[in-house]
């Protein structure tokens, strides 16, 4: 579920929706998602200083505190 919230939100952000990857990687009970998008896209993830990335972890973090787990967003280049 978090990586469907997070591929919506970032689609949605995005010019080049089709080169949204999103990596889930399981490390107990925690779930990293790594993100990569299209190569002029990144400023609009990150956003001034950094506040629609925050805006995005924030509601992920949201979204899965209600069943105990843990999930975090990396952005790569």
């Amino acid at each position: 579920m978090e990586r469907q919230l997070v591929e919506y939100i970032v689609k949605s952000l995005v010019d080049n929706p089709d080169a949204v990857q999103i990596d889930e990687v399981r490390e107990g009970d925690t779930t990293v998602l790594k993100l990569r998008v299209g190569e002029g896209d990144i400023g609009k993830v990150i956003g001034k200083q950094g506040r629609i990335a925050k805006a995005i972890r924030t509601i992920l973090s949201a979204s899965v505190t209600e069943d105990g787990t843990h999930a975090t967003l990396e952005i790569l280049d």
